[in-house]
């Protein structure tokens, strides 16, 4: 009996043993296969850490107005004699654009003239009838009337004949013409329209929150796309004294010095506005920086030291970073990471927190605080 408890005993711890021996042989060659097939090192590019200075600016869109622009009308009505310009000429204030026919009016005028000389040579006669008393005080008074209306009448009548002469109310560039030789004009029709384009307004709004940031004589820099190399300078000249209650925006006038005539009324610009003292940011692209619902985050390189194989070992940390302004490709970050940290700049969806990594540089993504369109 003893002997049959002793074989059963030796035959159970064999089994278990067994069991026990095939749990650990599986476990050793599932570490081992683990350890043959870890996560492969995943390549990125990156930027060292490095301050940069930023200029605070705020940024809007505005449209360009003549400080002076007019369409030029007729003020009465008439037949176009004669057209002395041409189209897309300079003027000069009060050089003459169009004739209209005067014939009849300045017939009129020389009767009226006329009339009124003679007037005045029968007043001159009863003055001198007067003193010596052949004639009554009354006679010479109704004289003198009769002479200041027929003046009246001849300088109304000279008004007329000088609005039958058009002329342009400032210097400054015409566009197409309207009307042509043997054309009649009613009043208010357009003939032409005058720009002065030395210098030009650019209507913009800002929001209400930026109106502790800007003020009149403010430095403006404008850019168009239709000289994207050039920045055309002035200075803020109005600021509204009213909100828009339906935009919470305020209405800026500036006013640009376009000496080339490059820019036109009418046309689409982009303003910026300098906003304060310059400040020093660490500054990166704005790709190194993940932007997700829970927060801003970065990965930073660590270092290692080296592997089994001699080379570098680097890794993938990730970081909370706090955010600041943004131009062009770059993005300030105020905290969060150090100086001359190496951060990730592209390869980020690969990664996570302790991801092995390979740095390669040879293609760097966009990092350029006034990007152009040619960059893109």
């Amino acid at each position: 009996m003893t002997k049959r408890m002793v074989i059963m005993l030796a035959a159970v711890g064999i089994l278990f043993g067994g069991i026990f021996g095939y749990k650990a042989f599986v476990s050793h060659m599932t570490k081992k296969f683990m350890a043959s097939s870890a996560m492969p090192p995943v390549t990125v590019s990156t930027v060292r850490a490095a301050k940069d200075t930023w200029e605070p600016k705020i940024k809007a869109v505005g449209s360009l107005r003549a400080v002076r622009g007019v369409e030029v009308t007729s003020e009465i009505a008439g037949m176009v004699r004669d057209i002395r310009f041409a189209s897309g000429n300079e003027v000069k204030e009060g050089q003459v654009l169009v004739q209209l026919n005067a014939d009849s009016d300045i017939a009129q005028l020389r009767a009226l003239e006329a009339a009124a000389e003679l007037a005045k040579t029968t007043y001159e006669r009863d003055r001198k009838q007067f003193e010596a008393q052949a004639v009554s005080r009354a006679v010479l008074e109704a004289d003198f009337a009769d002479l200041k209306a027929r003046r009246a009448l001849a300088s109304q009548q000279a008004a007329l004949v000088e609005k039958k002469t058009i002329r342009a109310p400032f210097s400054g560039k015409l566009g197409i013409c309207q009307v042509n030789p043997g054309q009649y004009v009613n009043p208010g029709d357009r003939i032409v329209t005058l720009q002065s384009l030395d210098s030009l307004y650019v209507d913009f709004s800002l929001p209400q929150q930026e109106l502790s940031r800007i003020a009149r004589g403010q430095k403006v820099a404008a850019t168009s796309d239709a000289y994207p190399d050039r920045t055309f300078i002035g200075e803020v000249s109005t600021i509204n004294p009213k909100v828009e209650t339906s935009t919470r925006n305020v209405r800026i006038e500036a006013r640009i010095e376009n000496k080339e005539h490059k820019l036109l009324p009418g046309m689409f610009v982009s303003v910026e506005l300098q906003a304060g003292e310059p400040q020093r940011y660490l500054t990166l692209p704005r790709t190194a920086v993940v932007f997700n619902p829970y927060g801003e985050t970065v990965y930073v390189v660590d270092d290692k030291g080296r592997g089994k194989d001699g080379k570098p070992s680097l890794t993938a940390r990730q970081t909370f970073v706090t955010v600041g302004p943004s131009r062009g490709d770059q993005i300030a970050v105020i905290s969060g990471i150090r100086e001359g940290e190496t951060v990730v700049t592209s390869g980020q969806l690969k990664l996570k927190s302790g991801s092995p990594i390979i740095i390669n540089n040879r293609v760097q993504p966009l990092s350029n605080a006034a990007p152009k369109p040619e960059d893109m």
